[in-house]
């Protein structure tokens, strides 16, 4: 009851964040062409959901994040709490390759899109390419990307196998690919449950892979390499 009493309050005060903060931003980000602070605003607001929801971070690994290179950063996914956490802890302006699912949010899809948050559908083979074109050519322009390469969550909490897209992106950008793998998400949030509990979600960051050393035709190659990264990961189980 009192998880369920604490989401409610989580959901309605970013909810109101959001309505209040979203669309002056995006005004201003149109008018002038501004686009860092969305990313300031939207770090606040998942700072303020984490504060509210209970949720602590714990990372390992951080000497392995890039600061000087675009790269594509490859995260396990088992809840919805995840991109909002990594999204927080990875980088200062990561960018997200999302569902476009999502677009059915106006005013958090347009603060996506101003921010340079690429949406994907699977469903679409060349809508899908020319997703990922527009990611590698952002990548190519100094820009980081979050991805979720099982595609969905797991529910079991076992890594899934990787879908293509995000590897052939960053092989066309010629990028780092830095393995992430987050463990704790499946506690904070059930499958197929608006509750969010208060837990530690635990990141480890693996070395990252150069992408650059690859071509289209050794996909498979570096998806198994990077596969195998986040699982070894995931084996030495949550950060003490």
């Amino acid at each position: 009851m009192i998880a369920a009493l604490r989401s409610a309050a989580t959901y309605l005060a970013v909810s109101l964040y959001v309505l209040i903060v979203a669309p002056p931003s995006i005004v201003l980000a149109l008018l002038f062409g501004w686009k860092a602070h969305l990313y300031v605003l939207g770090h606040a607001g998942v700072e303020l959901g984490l504060i509210l929801a209970g949720i602590r971070v714990k990372i390992v690994g951080a000497e392995h994040l890039p600061r000087n290179r675009a790269a594509v950063y490859c995260a396990n996914h088992q809840s919805n709490v995840e991109p909002p956490v990594l999204f927080h802890v990875l980088h200062p302006r990561i960018h997200i390759l999302y569902k476009q699912e999502i677009d059915q949010i106006p005013v958090l899809a347009r603060a996506f899109r101003m921010g340079g948050f690429i949406p994907i559908d699977r469903r679409r083979k060349e809508a899908a390419m020319r997703a990922i074109e527009m990611g590698a050519a952002s990548i190519r322009s100094g820009n980081s990307f979050l991805i979720f390469p099982e595609g969905t969550r797991s529910k079991t909490g076992e890594l899934l196998p990787f879908k293509k897209g995000g590897f052939i992106m960053a092989i066309k950008a010629g990028a780092l690919i830095v393995p992430v793998a987050s463990q704790g998400g499946r506690a904070a949030m059930r499958h197929g449950s608006w509750v969010i509990r208060p837990v530690t979600i635990s990141i480890r960051v693996g070395e990252p892979v150069d992408a650059a050393g690859y071509n289209l035709d050794q996909r498979d190659a570096l998806i198994e390499r990077v596969h195998q990264s986040v699982a070894a990961l995931l084996a030495q189980g949550p950060v003490a």
